[in-house]
């Protein structure tokens, strides 16, 4: 199959603006955002906790989160469907095959890879920088925000890794968002479907986005561990 042309329309498609492509586009970026930005704090500071204090069942904790990396994307998906439909604990929210759905279902998968991250590098990090930052009379909150200021390029790869695992997802945002044209259908959606319906200058489009997108932050993530080596 001759590529050039199907190439040639979907650049063409990106500089005229095309408002099928910029919708998919808008709404993955969007909904992997807030997804980040909503569980972030919650999973960071469960990293730190599992790294720094000891308590009952925290390796028991420790393996179900890292076993949860490996979970398929699919199933996640189906289980948040079986709770979301009108059936589920929650289907009185009606939520499912809307955009707080896709939301929803990113932030589950984000939230072991930041965990994991996290809890790697407060465990690299060295313990003496929460005990020197309590011994000169920070409170508990303050000195592990010492210690997370410290491991802050683990965390911010831990940040990176995870926008790039939900931006690029399909399972999961097909079977919570359903993919509706205009209302839940994003980039990865939207390439499986064009490409099945041959329609390959928008899948091409789509898919020269998410690679921009993919470069883009891993040099933005290069560029600041760069400089914080130099400082």
């Amino acid at each position: 199959m001759n590529l050039l042309e199907p190439t040639r329309r979907a650049f063409d498609l990106l500089l005229s603006g095309d408002p099928r492509l910029l919708q998919a586009i808008w709404l993955s970026f969007w909904t992997s955002v807030v997804a980040i930005a909503l569980i972030a704090p919650p999973a960071i500071a469960l990293g730190f906790l599992l790294a720094r204090r000891r308590f009952p069942g925290q390796r028991a904790a420790v393996v179900v989160v890292q076993a949860l990396l490996s979970f398929p994307t699919v199933v996640i998906g189906l289980l948040l469907y079986l709770l979301l439909s009108r059936r589920g604990p929650l289907g009185e929210l009606g939520l499912l095959f809307t955009p707080s759905a896709i939301t929803f279902g990113y932030m589950m998968l984000a939230f072991p890879i930041l965990v994991v991250f996290t809890l790697s590098a407060v465990q690299g990090a060295d313990p003496r920088v929460y005990e020197t930052a309590r011994c000169l009379g920070a409170g508990r909150l303050r000195a592990s925000a010492t210690t997370l200021w410290e491991v802050r390029f683990g965390v911010l790869a831990a940040v990176v890794n995870g926008f790039g695992r939900v931006v690029s997802e399909v399972g999961c945002a097909i079977m919570l968002g359903g993919n509706i044209e205009g209302l839940t259908r994003n980039i990865p959606t939207a390439i499986a479907l064009e490409t099945s319906k041959g329609d390959f200058p928008q899948g091409i489009a789509l898919g020269m986005v998410l690679m921009a997108v993919a470069i883009f932050v891993n040099v933005l993530l290069a560029v600041l561990q760069g400089r914080g080596g130099l400082g």
